[in-house]
């Protein structure tokens, strides 16, 4: 959803901007990723406005990947590693 959101976002200010379809979807996903090359830039205020919201929507899905990342890794951790022996490193970790 929030994928969908950047791309209609990305399209509004690429036609405020009179950019093509493609340099509006190249833009969105550098500003929501936080790329941000530099090689397009919104001129306008509202422009501007809509590029806020895009890095925003950005931070969120970041965060939305980085939270499912941990806890895939987690889940995969617990079923390769013996309870006991992650208590083991627990307790060598506090000494």
């Amino acid at each position: 959803m929030l994928l969908f959101v950047v791309v209609i976002l990305g399209q509004i200010v690429g036609r405020i901007e009179s950019w093509s379809r493609f340099n509006a979807l190249y833009w969105s996903f550098m500003t929501a990723l936080t790329v941000g090359y530099g090689d397009l830039c919104p001129l306008k205020k509202k422009s501007k406005v809509y590029a806020i919201l895009i890095a925003f929507i950005g931070f969120m899905l970041t965060g939305i990947f980085v939270a499912v990342t941990v806890t895939a890794a987690d889940e995969a951790f617990k079923e390769v590693i013996n309870p006991t022996v992650l208590q083991d490193i627990k307790e060598h970790l506090h000494k």
